[in-house]
């Protein structure tokens, strides 16, 4: 897992090559809405750039971890499907409706059922190398989901430039990031971690949820300012040293979600002597989140290493998908 998280850069790099040579075609429909569709560490890569675009599309754009599609999903909506394995059954599930409802389908995977599914339906697709864990594969689903948006219109041209700038700043802070992440975790060992940002990066707050809990083999919740505002910090008043907080700061709140940022920190250090805060470094969201994903991951493989664990195993989802490949 060190090397696989230390090859995020390297990664991104190969994915920004491979998007430099693919050509999505513009949809023969008009688009007004775009899915999504991944789980797990295919999945959470749509969620994050969902965001990076939310100001520069001009139509809805959601994610779906699920079997099925959402009843407005039609001729008009373009969906993609995002399977690092290629095998995901869920995903493979909703491509099917999207198929029965007409919809423009695109596909990103390392091979697999999802890349038969796009040639033998005349589907656009790319494929990316596979052979690792998902989770450590995001790079390859961001650059190419960004391409994407890119290419037909609804991301701005400079957005794969920003994902390369993102790696450059990684290479260049890589001393600072461990020295960091190494910080991180001894304050949040043997806890419960709440991890809670601004609304814009919630994609990062999911993805630091779910490394905690696969590679850190930690339970883990997430929350953003505001809305943790108006529930979860009352709730708190049950809170004590069984749990500790990440606070993900990134520079670039609006003054009174950051006046919320700064009471939340305050009223939660009243609960619990572990409150940590971590700061994005970046010019623009995309930058942070590069910088974001990559210290985080670190924080995840530390966090491991203090209880000894294989940050690894995966066996629990593996029992599950032997289980589900019963049914018949």
């Amino acid at each position: 897992m060190e090397k696989l998280i230390q090859e995020f850069s390297s990664n991104i790099s190969e994915a920004l090559k491979i998007a430099a040579g693919v050509t999505f075609a513009k949809p023969n429909q008009d688009i007004r809405n775009i899915v999504i569709c991944g789980m797990g560490g295919s999945g959470i890569g749509g969620r994050i750039v969902a965001q990076w675009v939310q100001n520069t599309c001009s139509v809805p754009v959601m994610s779906v971890q699920d079997y099925t599609l959402p009843a407005f999903v039609d001729k008009h909506s373009l969906v993609i499907g995002s399977s690092y394995s290629g095998n995901t059954e869920e995903t493979l599930f909703a491509l099917e409706d999207a198929k029965a409802k007409g919809s423009t389908i695109i596909g990103i995977c390392s091979g697999g059922a999802l890349a038969e599914f796009c040639k033998s339906n005349h589907y656009q697709y790319v494929i990316v190398p596979g052979g690792n864990p998902p989770r450590t594969a995001l790079a390859f689903s961001l650059v190419q989901l960004s391409n994407i948006f890119m290419q037909l219109g609804y991301a701005h041209a400079a957005i794969l430039d920003e994902i390369s700038n993102g790696r450059l700043l990684i290479d260049s802070e890589s001393a600072h990031i461990k020295s960091e992440a190494m910080r991180a975790a001894h304050e949040l060992q043997k806890r419960t971690i709440a991890v809670y940002a601004g609304a814009n990066y919630e994609g990062i707050t999911i993805r630091a949820k779910q490394q905690f809990n696969e590679n850190s083999k930690e339970l883990c919740w997430q929350h953003v300012i505001p809305e943790m505002n108006h529930n979860e910090l009352v709730g708190w008043g049950g809170g004590d040293n069984r749990y500790a907080c990440l606070f993900i700061q990134t520079g670039d709140l609006s003054m009174r979600n950051q006046k919320r940022f700064d009471i939340s920190i305050e009223r939660t250090k009243s609960k619990t002597d572990k409150v940590v805060v971590i700061s994005a470094k970046g010019s623009t969201p995309v930058e942070k989140s590069i910088y974001l994903i990559h210290l985080i991951d670190w924080i995840s493989l530390y966090l491991s290493d203090l209880k000894h664990g294989d940050p690894i195993e995966i066996e629990i989802i593996d029992y599950l998908k032997e289980e589900l490949g019963k049914i018949k």
